[in-house]
């Protein structure tokens, strides 16, 4: 299964009678899923059945969709409710006014909320456009999967690389003349020469454990075990494909750690080059990942 890039566009658009509609959505990266719609007044059921269909389709990236739709009949007229205008009326007449306070006019009373009534679209244009609306809204959905499919495909080809740079890099740190026993040996001896010049007061079995210590945060094999195991994993997911952003993520960050620990333990500025680099490496791995769903 092939991986998925959460960003991505798509757009479909039909026409039925009088009518031209289009919808378009815009994917980016997020989170979680997030579908926002937006449809023309008077059509909301479409807005909910976006939503539902792009949530079946996606499990991740904010998602910006939009319904348009144009139409060629004639304007709408405006109808007034000859009945609560009647009822304003009425009510108005029986309201004793103040000094100073002129009484209702017709345009005031038509300005009321509910008097003048314009329908913009007709429960049979809901009708007629349903059918044709809804499939090109699968339609849409459709070409955003394609869409997303081939930025994945794309993503995939640079987090290989980014994956293959970190595995040679550390082939190089675990291969390198600084991590052999000869090495750190003489560091050792260098450090420990400074612990004595600094006190000469420091018991054998202190620095002993001084020693042991120092030997210890030399030896970076447990890191380099860590590296190949990342490693060894992300290329499984990558084989596994499907929504693996948050793993992917979560597996870029413990490469960050190690690289991390490797540059503090070097001791070595073979080493130390090599940590560097795999912690830029790692960096931009990390912000290929964080774009897969």
């Amino acid at each position: 299964m092939a991986i998925e890039s959460m960003t991505g566009f798509a757009r479909a658009a039909g026409t039925t009678g009088a009518h031209a509609f289009a919808w378009e959505v815009r994917s980016v990266n997020g989170r979680g899923l997030d579908v926002r719609v937006r449809v023309p007044t008077g059509f909301d059921s479409f807005s909910e059945a976006a939503r539902k269909q792009f949530s079946a389709a996606f499990t991740r990236g904010t998602l910006h969709v939009s319904l348009a739709i144009t139409s060629e009949a004639a304007a709408p007229r405006p109808r007034i409710n000859q009945e609560a205008l009647a009822a304003l009326i009425e009510a108005a007449s029986q309201v004793k006014l103040p000094a100073g306070i002129a009484p209702a006019t017709l345009d005031g009373l038509l300005a009321i909320r509910g008097v003048v009534e314009v329908s913009e679209e007709s429960s049979d244009a809901l009708s007629d456009l349903e059918k044709p609306v809804l499939a090109s809204l699968a339609e849409t959905i459709a070409a955003l999967k394609q869409a997303r499919l081939a930025e994945g495909r794309a993503l995939e080809a640079i987090i290989c690389g980014h994956l293959d740079a970190i595995a040679r890099l550390t082939v190089e740190a675990e291969a390198h003349p600084g991590r052999s026993v000869e090495a750190i040996r003489a560091r050792l001896a260098g450090q420990v020469a400074a612990l004595l010049e600094a006190s000469n007061a420091l018991e054998p079995q202190r620095l002993h454990q001084e020693a042991a210590l120092l030997a210890v945060k030399s030896d970076i094999r447990e890191e380099i075990d860590r590296l190949h195991a990342h490693v060894a994993a992300l290329r499984e997911l990558l084989a596994q494909g499907g929504p693996i952003g948050r793993k992917l993520d979560f597996l870029a960050q413990e490469f960050g750690r190690e690289a991390s620990t490797l540059c503090a333990k070097a001791g070595d500025p073979g080493l130390s080059r090599i940590g560097l680099e795999l912690r830029t490496t790692v960096d931009q791995l990390r912000e290929q990942v964080q774009n897969v769903e």
